[in-house]
């Protein structure tokens, strides 16, 4: 941790930084950013448009739900719910600005994340195809990649993700009398 003083008009201005933390901390806000945009649009989509989330997730022409089963509306509403459950908890990291909030996240995705890679890996549907499966991989991997992060990044110890605010020291005025 550094500190720095700075003189003011009214005092001192004391400011503490993480400096040998600042890009470690820096990326695990970045992972769980991520992770949060990736909840809350996949969730609102699974509960608000199941069936549209189910023929055409991850959009962009591909189809990788509906390539594996059938349409199950109930399924995919917990899908939905699931991810915004997911998602939730990591903006409350964010809000929180707390590494062990953080690593709570993060670990709550990992949960998730390994058993979806590995049913993806080994589950490669018959109507998909091979650089849609290769896609689809990677971004279950993406999902493992970025808990982990959200879980090896941060120093030890619970510290906040950001630098604090800075303390103002008032000093008394002094008036002059003549």
């Amino acid at each position: 941790m550094r500190f720095s003083v700075e003189g003011t008009p009214e005092g001192l201005r004391v400011r503490m930084r993480f400096e040998q933390y600042r890009r470690r901390l820096l990326s695990t806000r970045i992972a769980l950013a991520v992770l949060a945009v990736q909840g809350v649009v996949i969730g609102l989509w699974a509960t608000i448009a199941p069936h549209s989330w189910y023929t055409s997730f991850p959009g962009f022409g591909m189809h990788w739900i509906s390539a594996d089963g059938p349409y199950n509306h109930h399924l995919a509403g917990d899908v939905g719910a699931f991810f915004l459950g997911l998602a939730a908890v990591t903006i409350a990291a964010l809000v929180f600005n707390s590494t062990a909030a953080a690593r709570i996240a993060g670990i709550g995705w990992l949960v998730f994340s390994v058993p979806h890679f590995v049913y993806h890996a080994f589950h490669q549907p018959m109507d998909m195809s091979g650089v849609s499966f290769a896609i689809s991989l990677i971004a279950a991997g993406l999902l493992v990649a970025l808990a982990l992060a959200c879980i090896l990044l941060p120093p030890r110890g619970d510290i906040p993700m950001s630098d604090p605010a800075p303390l103002n020291v008032k000093f008394p005025s002094r008036r002059r009398t003549r």
